[in-house]
């Protein structure tokens, strides 16, 4: 199996390690894809921290009150990370060597 990239979060590299090895994800393509979802993951996270942070709204230079330009960051990494993970077909049962669910890592 192939280390994750150095530059994902701990999160994303323990979410690639456990998707890697459960489904087997092993060629240039699917690595590419599972990076590609594990970057938008850690985007994802990273705008959820400033909404955290600053709230849904904030205000503009008018004292007017608008989305938080993280809540867009969110929304657009959201749909990346889904869309790696759908092309990577994880719909399906992830390898397993005995009956039954894969054990919780």
């Amino acid at each position: 199996m192939k280390n994750c990239p150095d530059h994902l979060t701990d999160d994303a590299k323990g979410w690639w390690n456990r998707l890697q090895t459960e489904y087997g994800i092993d060629d240039r393509a699917g690595l590419l894809l599972l990076q590609t979802a594990m970057e938008a993951f850690d985007r994802m996270r990273d705008a959820q921290a400033a909404i955290s942070k600053d709230g849904l709204t904030v205000e503009d230079r008018f004292g007017q009150l608008k989305n938080h330009p993280a809540t867009t960051v969110e929304r657009d990494a959201r749909t990346q990370l889904l869309s790696a993970l759908k092309a990577l077909n994880l719909d399906l049962e992830p390898l397993n060597d005995a009956p039954g669910r894969p054990p919780e890592v």
